[in-house]
């Protein structure tokens, strides 16, 4: 807001004066203090000067208490070296097929203030993997709507199996505690959004599929419903690495 007329021309009055003091040859400045005071003294005189400006109350002691005890908590949660990973460690993971098992595993609860439908055994290239896509992929693909995600449904994470449960496969990256699989997502409204159904769907489809193509590059294999039979009705993320770079279906 402008400074009234009357406290313009009196500033222009001040400044005047003290540009005819300081040409003076025997010139001596004012005191820090006095000038201070000066200074506060002419800018109390404007309704629109910070002399007279609304300042914040020192936060209640609660508050600063809960603050830190919130602190503590995500850090005494925290895995992976993230507070924003939580879960707890498990440590080695043993395999009763031969390839097998996870050397490090975490049982991760949440990622991001998101709950995971299941807790999720995995290592920690893999849990930092996902949290890395539910701040660049999910959480931008959903957006507002229904106020957002508050849960992702995890149909599958650590197991020991071959790929696709095949007889004589290759052993799953699931099986190395590389591998997650997401079913849907539960919103803050109550509503959810499922792969089976909501990837054909017009109102959910394009968000399915912004947060298949934004998991391509942080996992190295992503595979959605139009992938193959087997992942009708889930993502499957996993962060196997490949010499051609990142395998996206």
């Amino acid at each position: 807001m402008a400074r009234p007329a009357v406290l313009e021309t009196a500033l222009v009055s001040m400044l005047a004066q003290q540009f005819q003091r300081e040409n003076d040859p025997d010139y001596r400045a004012d005191p820090v203090e006095i000038t201070t005071a000066r200074e506060r003294a002419f800018a109390a005189l404007s309704p629109q000067a910070t002399g007279l400006s609304l300042r914040p109350s020192t936060r209640p002691q609660d508050v600063v208490t809960k603050a830190m005890a919130q602190r503590r908590e995500r850090a005494r949660g925290a895995v992976c070296g993230d507070p924003d990973i939580q879960g707890e460690p498990v440590g080695f993971v043993p395999g009763r097929l031969n390839g097998c098992g996870v050397q490090n595993a975490v049982r991760v609860r949440s990622v991001s203030g998101i709950a995971l439908s299941q807790q999720s055994v995995l290592d920690c290239t893999t849990a930092k993997a996902l949290k890395r896509w539910v701040d660049t992929g999910m959480k931008p693909a959903v957006g507002g709507k229904g106020g957002g995600v508050r849960e992702i449904r995890v149909a599958a994470h650590f197991a020991c199996r071959t790929r696709n449960s095949q007889p004589g496969a290759r052993i799953s990256e699931h099986g190395k505690g590389r591998a997650i699989d997401i079913s849907g997502f539960k919103l803050r409204d109550g509503r959810e959004i499922t792969l089976l159904n909501g990837w054909t769907r017009q109102d959910t489809g394009a968000i399915l599929r912004e947060m298949h193509r934004r998991a391509c590059g942080v996992f190295g294999t992503v595979l959605g419903p139009d992938s193959n039979r087997f992942h009708k009705d889930h993502f499957h993320f996993d962060t196997a690495r490949y010499r051609s770079g990142s395998f996206c279906r």
